[in-house]
């Protein structure tokens, strides 16, 4: 189905379902606010960890612009998405599914959304920025959500890489370009990304089952899934590290980072190991939490180290 034809296709849906004028928090929930906030979070660390300094104003401008361009990226998701979203469990009361906001208006609202903050970026903070918000909203829409999400198992190792981009643009605000250390803040989220979703679909498989979305178990089955998890918290675990390996982080940070990586790493062979019944839904539950709280804290100190060294 060309882009055009499944554009129609929503439209004509969201009349049947009776959609349309939604409220300004049917609006906020397009924006996939909880994502946004991980987004916001990690561009400011990137920002703050930047070398050279940027006015106060810019630097809020320029974490506003990486927010609303995030959020427009989730709009246009929620959009293409919309006819999956009504089959699956975890999505079905988004606005779109739930009559609350046509497809056109997500449509328009994503496109403008993108349009204003990447020209607003490029304008008041520096068109490398701009551009580099303009592909991430690019990647995710296109690369990921038209493309990798229904093609193939490993959606969300690549597709992963529009979440991890936030932390560079921060950095690159500020400096106009990017170096080995943003790079090694898009390596943590990049490595952290198929674990933390894994985690979330192997509970979550018969609903992309239904939905015809081509996720790891599905495709492979639990046992490879919880093998590639595994894998892949062996790899997290150091890159976690990297930062107080590069020197860009002190010793508290690199301390922390790795009992942080190591109970990541224990949960993970949980989920390995507990394969059956209740307890291996707790195993993935729990690693899906523990891992927003791993995320959150190796930022989180990053940022604490770079303001106590700035007092």
């Amino acid at each position: 189905m060309s882009l055009v034809e499944r554009q129609d296709t929503i439209s004509q849906d969201s009349s049947v379902w009776d959609g349309g004028m939604g409220s300004v928090s049917d609006y906020v929930a397009l924006l996939k606010p909880r994502v946004m906030s991980l987004v916001i979070f990690t561009a400011f660390v990137g920002l703050m960890l930047a070398p050279g300094s940027v006015h106060p104003v810019l630097g809020a401008v320029a974490i506003l612009c990486i927010a609303i361009g995030a959020g427009a990226s989730g709009a246009l998701n929620m959009w293409y998405d919309a006819d999956i979203d009504r089959i699956m469990s975890r999505t079905r009361n988004r606005p779109i599914p739930a009559g609350k906001v046509t497809g056109d208006e997500a449509l328009a609202f994503g496109i403008t959304l993108s349009i204003g903050s990447v020209v607003t970026l490029g304008l008041l903070v520096n068109w490398f920025a701009g551009a580099f918000l303009a592909f991430t909203i690019f990647f995710y829409v296109v690369v990921y959500t038209m493309w990798l999400k229904r093609s193939t198992p490993q959606n969300i190792v690549i597709g992963g890489a529009a979440g991890a981009f936030p932390p560079m643009i921060g950095w690159a605000s500020v400096t106009g370009s990017v170096s080995l250390e943003s790079f090694v803040l898009f390596l943590i989220i990049f490595m952290w990304t198929p674990p933390h979703f894994w985690a979330l679909a192997l509970f979550k498989s018969v609903d992309y089952r239904a939905a015809g979305v081509p996720m790891l178990p599905v495709v492979a089955g639990e046992t490879s899934t919880r093998h590639h998890i595994l894998v892949y918290s062996l790899l997290l675990a150091p890159v976690g590290v990297a930062p107080y390996l590069l020197g860009f982080a002190g010793p508290v940070y690199g301390a922390a980072a790795a009992l942080l990586g190591l109970t990541f790493l224990a949960l993970a062979a949980d989920v390995w190991r507990k394969r059956d019944g209740d307890v291996a839904r707790l195993a993935c539950v729990r690693l899906f939490k523990y891992s927003i709280f791993y995320l959150f804290m190796l930022f989180a100190l990053l940022l604490g180290e770079s303001l106590v060294a700035g007092a």
